[in-house]
């Protein structure tokens, strides 16, 4: 019975350890997390799947006219006197026949598909783009709210500190109990602050899991990054033209343009006429004779006009559009550079200057208030100014990772990784 109760109590202990192994967690970074994302999300395998169906399209595009076979059996005796030979005189002609494609049709065919697969695969490209902006500002969230997070339990863990140190001045008899209690009341903000990170935390996890399209639990899910600020120079005419080169979207819309006029090609070409040419062989008791058609369409009432003034307008269409997307090029870069620079400028002093003043205020008015050199007024005004500081540098950094974000969705890469 011992030796049996001995090997019950390892095989709990043996699976504990194994599910502890499953369930470690792995903080991910940028790169593993995008890589993630692009095997997963429905969006993009629904884009490439679609890129395949576009190279189907070519095939079709590409295939030539069949040749028909047509059996043409005449000169029977139906009303023969004789029933028994009404197949004497018959004739048997086979005919061969096979439309030929002027001006050039199926080239423009197989160039008008290859320019919609182009367009597909730079319209996935933009897709991803558009996709991977809102994945990095999830990925900064959690960045944000982890740091938040941290300035939370290291605030609490600074007043608790404090709050020690006040209750010996209490039981010591150089604050009163009323100070004491104010000074512990003060507490809840911490308290409240590391509450609330706890749960943004939690939910940005949720949102960044979601684009994944990731099912593992949100406690085994964690991520690492850099979430700080650089100083970088920001030369406008180098960014406009990184935009204009590496943008999915204005591509998308210049290949537009030429399928327009390829589109437009084709629709004068199939206004002209196609031959159809054909050969036949005749049999007969007597000899055998051979013959050529050739069958000319009088195209007088359908000239394919409709195409050919549709296509025209799609000409103009399209390159209007592409004027309209560098346009609003311009506008996105300039508009997220300018952002970016606004907020290193706020930055800077933060790191340079208030954060200093504001940690040591809060430790010198905290060391003058535990000997009785400072009010409680000046105290809890320390703590907060330190409090509020800290959180609007941190929420600043948050958003500077915010104007990166945008600035490389308008430039198409990432300029500031």
């Amino acid at each position: 019975m011992r030796r049996l109760h001995g090997r019950s109590l390892a095989f709990p202990l043996i699976f504990m350890s194994c599910r502890g192994g499953a369930f470690a967690q792995t903080a991910l970074s940028w790169e593993e997390v995008r890589e993630r994302f692009r095997q997963n999300n429905p969006a993009l395998l629904a884009g490439q799947a679609f890129i395949e169906e576009s190279k189907a399209g070519e095939v079709t595009a590409g295939l030539r006219p069949n040749p028909q076979l047509s059996f043409i059996a005449d000169q029977f005796r139906v009303f023969n006197p004789n029933p028994l030979v009404p197949f004497q005189n018959t004739q048997i002609t086979p005919v061969l026949s096979q439309l030929f494609e002027r001006r050039n049709k199926r080239h423009l065919r197989i160039s008008s598909a290859r320019f919609a697969t182009s367009i597909a695969a730079t319209d996935l490209a933009d897709q991803e783009r558009q996709l991977t902006f809102n994945l990095r500002d999830a990925f900064n969230r959690i960045l944000q709210a982890k740091s938040l997070l941290q300035l939370a339990q290291e605030n609490l863990a600074y007043y608790d500190r404090v709050i020690a140190v006040n209750r010996e001045r209490y039981r010591a008899g150089d604050i009163s109990q009323v100070d004491l209690m104010r000074v512990e009341l003060q507490r809840v903000q911490f308290e409240s602050d590391l509450l609330n990170a706890q749960v943004n935390v939690r939910t940005a996890k949720i949102g960044l899991l979601s684009l994944m399209n990731e099912r593992q639990p949100v406690d085994s899910f964690d991520i690492r990054g850099d979430f700080s600020f650089k100083e970088n120079i920001l030369l406008m005419d180098e960014l406009r033209q990184m935009a204009l080169d590496s943008r999915p979207d204005l591509q998308s819309a210049s290949t537009a343009v030429e399928k327009a006029r390829t589109d437009h090609q084709l629709a004068w070409a199939n206004g002209s006429t196609d031959p159809d040419v054909s050969f036949e062989y005749q049999r007969t008791q007597q000899d055998n004779t051979a013959g050529i058609g050739v069958t000319i369409p009088i195209r007088i009432f359908d000239r394919n006009q409709g195409e050919k003034a549709r296509s025209s307008i799609e000409m103009r269409r399209s390159a209007h559009l592409r004027q309209n997307i560098v346009a609003g090029i311009y506008r996105d870069v300039d508009s997220a550079a300018a952002s970016v620079q606004s907020t290193l400028n706020i930055l800077k002093p933060y790191r340079d200057k208030y954060l200093k003043e504001a940690e040591s205020i809060r430790d010198t008015v905290s060391f003058a208030y535990s000997r009785g050199a400072a009010s409680l007024l000046e105290f809890l005004d320390a703590q907060k100014s330190y409090r509020d500081i800290e959180l609007n540098y941190r929420n600043l950094i948050g958003g500077y990772l915010s104007s990166v974000n945008q600035l490389n969705l308008a430039v198409g890469r990432e300029v500031i990784p």
